[in-house]
């Protein structure tokens, strides 16, 4: 008895011991008697016997008046976020202050509201537990603590909590990740080994291949927490467990995407020197031998602002400065191209390298990578005329003639350059970048731009070539990744740039931070909402988890008369502005619904509270960025280029390059006058609410545990019923289809003393020690 009182042991741990007849921890007063299974819910330790009842083992709980000293807690720091502190004076209700030690001696009186005290600190046996949910006592700075212990001292990455991996970046390249580790884990249950991506992927392919139903792993985190390391790995493992010698190099080709997407669709941050600027869900396919047979790619939200805009210590996409580093080699002399420094969209970041990254060589990896995908010289020759045209059109001089008029020089060296790329009239490329047109009902007008509007109109070009080229790069790499025959099965790995949250938030943040949103949601709805609906559904005792439900910012966002409706109403008006929408904002939101303010010391932002954080986002630029318009002569213009690849992009019905390729839609920029609402309502937010999105395909292929299949109240009541005439009180899980944790007798200890001997009969071959 005096062991577990020295450790500080709450009951979950109990249940890894044989019986002791009495055990007292301290406890928060005013805590309710409740069942077994909600101990581990609870954030206080409880004071529990074993009473004789009926012949029976039965676990009763009682709860102490006061907290003795000797407790260990956790306060709140300002440097440390929470420092762990010994209670010296017993608590009674009633106390204004508790009397705590801290770890360097430190006494103090910390102030504490009886209704929220601070959080306990579990045992030191429990500290450094490879799965979350092993601990006692499951709040902020338990799993905080518990990771850091892990990572610090143990030089550990990887903790489970439950079915989910949590992963901490370190920054550098771990030897972990070899074909002998894949080998180690292939074939072992999921908490037979050290927590691993490896363990995750295994299984999802055992998963599949078990029960011939498709699956999805979802790698999310914030921004630079390494999403696409893990992704690449993840593609990896499946790339070497399912190889075939009858299909050489579709495993190659599978992996081979990753590269190319990385260098045209990731940059370099202030978070991360290869952070992934879109979002993709890789869906890679399986014969009826669970081999891979190829894979299919759908990328989402691609930051095209960040071709025209970087900023301080960012830069642009890789690809253009892979392109620039080797500029100087002779195929690559017809693109008159230099050094990144030379160029506008380049080098607006002030930072046009990246430590230890050699752009020169990475260019050599992007053409091999090409060349596997059987994208050869001609393709990829296209492809960069398009990104040479690009960084020359950012490098075009627009000229303010008074304040109402721009131009551009005839002899402007870098627009020549860029309508000999494209095969383009020069002079109408100079015309129209400075003119618009303006259609009304009578007549067409020809009005000139202020050179702020022209610098605009270049921009929105390069914004719109960028991003078709992006998607034609794409389709491509899914043509080649085609496969003869039917698909039996696939595995979906969805890697999306993380919650973002910057000194200066825009548009781009906003989208990120809504899609984030519906993965949360979608995470809620499997981990939370189903199980628990699940065991309700089976009577079986339950206390239910509280946890948060962020559908009310979801609804902030999308719902009727929400942000999004409100930003697409204003971008149809012919005058609308990013001042006007935000006043409406205002109107409709502040003081009305808790989850929106408005900045105290600001008229041009608004913040959102989003389930990771309160984000401030900057209105400006809202409205442009949502409409998304290039203006349609120049359009026209591009249409008639004799580069077959430019024209094909700017086509209203383009030329498809493969049957998983999507329709490009260009948006004219003429006034409300010209054709219906439904046209005109195709801006980027209402293509995130309103075109099947992610969530949607993970909701229909994230298979919900079939439970009810397998597991009937009856089968409950006979195994409880056997577990009861027991002696000792043995617990286990059912191994269902997904790993749901169902215990029996119900208790909420994550350990098992052994396995149960059960007839035969009853078919409980899938019930394994935990």
């Amino acid at each position: 008895m005096k062991w577990f009182k020295q450790h500080n042991l709450h009951p979950n741990v109990f249940f890894k011991y044989l019986c002791f007849s009495r055990l007292e921890i301290p406890c928060w007063e005013g805590a309710k008697v409740c069942q077994l299974i909600a101990c581990k819910e609870r954030k206080q330790p409880v004071v529990f016997e074993v009473c004789p009842r009926a012949g029976k083992d039965v676990w009763r709980l009682h709860f102490s008046p006061t907290t003795r000293k000797g407790t260990v807690v956790w306060i709140p720091d300002n440097e440390e976020v929470w420092q762990s502190a010994e209670i010296t004076k017993n608590y009674k209700a009633g106390d204004r202050f508790l009397h705590v030690q801290l770890e360097d001696g430190t006494e103090l009186s910390y102030p504490v509201d009886p209704a929220a005290l601070p959080p306990l600190r579990n045992p030191d046996i429990l500290v450094g537990e490879n799965d979350l949910t092993a601990l006692s006592y499951l709040h902020e700075p338990a799993v905080l603590h518990n990771l850091k212990i892990r990572f610090v001292e143990s030089k550990l990455i990887y903790t489970y909590s439950g079915i989910i991996l949590v992963a901490i970046n370190p920054y550098k390249e771990l030897p972990i990740y070899g074909d002998a580790i894949i080998h180690a884990y292939s074939g072992q249950n999921m908490g037979d080994m050290d927590p691993h991506i490896f363990a995750v992927a295994e299984e999802a392919y055992k998963q599949m291949a078990r029960n011939n139903k498709n699956q999805s792993i979802i790698v999310s985190g914030e921004s630079g927490a390494g999403k696409t390391v893990s992704a690449r790995y993840t593609m990896r493992y499946f790339a070497t467990v399912s190889k075939s010698s009858n299909n050489a190099h579709v495993e190659d080709k599978v992996l081979a995407s990753n590269p190319i997407t990385e260098a045209v669709g990731n940059a370099k941050t202030t978070r991360n020197d290869n952070s992934s600027r879109f979002g993709k869900y890789t869906e890679i396919s399986f014969d009826q031998s669970y081999q891979i047979i190829g894979a299919n790619m759908r990328t989402y939200l691609l930051e095209k602002s960040r071709v025209v805009f970087q900023s301080e210590n960012e830069r642009n996409y890789h690809i253009f400065y892979q392109l620039c580093a080797s500029a100087m080699q002779p195929e690559y002399e017809h693109l008159k191209l230099g050094s990144a420094e030379e160029f506008n969209y380049t080098r607006m970041g002030g930072s046009t390298v990246i430590e230890g990254v050699d752009d020169r060589a990475n260019m050599v990896e992007t053409q091999k990578t090409f060349d596997l995908l059987g994208l050869k010289g001609d393709f990829q020759m296209d492809v960069f005329k398009m990104l040479a045209a690009i960084l020359h059109l950012g490098n075009v001089e627009i000229a303010a003639v008074g304040d109402e008029r721009s131009s551009i020089s005839a002899e402007d060296k870098h627009l020549s350059i860029f309508c000999e790329l494209l095969d383009l009239n020069c002079d109408k490329v100079a015309w129209w970048l400075c003119h618009r047109k303006i259609v009304t009902t009578s007549e067409t007008v020809t009005k000139p731009m202020t050179r702020a509007q022209a610098a605009n109109a270049r921009d929105a070009l390069a914004k719109k070539i960028y991003s078709h080229l992006f998607d034609f790069i794409v389709d491509r790499i899914n043509q080649a990744l085609q496969f003869p025959g039917k698909q039996h099965t696939f595995i979906g790995v969805l890697d999306i740039y993380g919650f973002e949250t910057f000194d200066v938030n825009s548009f781009e943040q906003f989208c990120i931070n809504y899609a984030n949103e519906k993965l949360q949601q979608q995470f809620n709805l499997h981990v939370f909402k189903l199980e628990q609906e699940e065991y309700m559904k089976e009577d079986i005792p339950w206390t239910l988890i509280d946890f948060y439900d962020n559908q009310p910012v979801i609804d902030l966002i999308e719902a009727k008369m929400g942000i999004l409706e409100l930003l697409d109403e204003e971008c149809l008006l012919p005058h609308g502005k990013d001042e006007n929408w935000l006043q409406k904002l205002y109107n409709n939101f502040v003081n009305k619904n808790t989850l929106f303010e408005k900045p105290r010391m600001s008229n041009t932002s608004f913040i959102i509270q989003h389930f990771a954080d309160k984000v401030e986002y900057k209105c400006e630029g809202f409205l442009e960025k949502n409409r998304d318009t290039v203006h349609e002569v120049l359009i026209e213009i591009l249409k008639e280029s004799k580069f077959h690849l430019c024209a094909n992009f700017f086509q209203d019905s383009p030329v498809s390059v493969s049957p998983f390729s999507s329709t490009i839609n260009i948006k004219s920029a003429r006034p409300v006058l010209k054709s219906s609402n439904k046209q005109l309502r195709m801006t980027v937010g209402s293509k995130v609410l309103h075109k099947p999105q992610i969530v949607k395909i993970l909701n229909s292929y994230t298979p919900i545990d079939d439970f009810e299949k397998r597991v009937t109240p009856s089968f409950v009541r006979k195994v409880q019923a056997m577990l009861n005439n027991r002696e000792e009180v043995p617990q286990l899980m059912l191994d269902t289809k997904h790993l749901f944790q169902v215990t029996f007798p119900f208790t909420p200890s994550p350990h098992a003393l052994e396995l149960i001997q059960v007839p035969s009969s009853f078919k409980l071959g899938f019930l394994t020690r935990v």
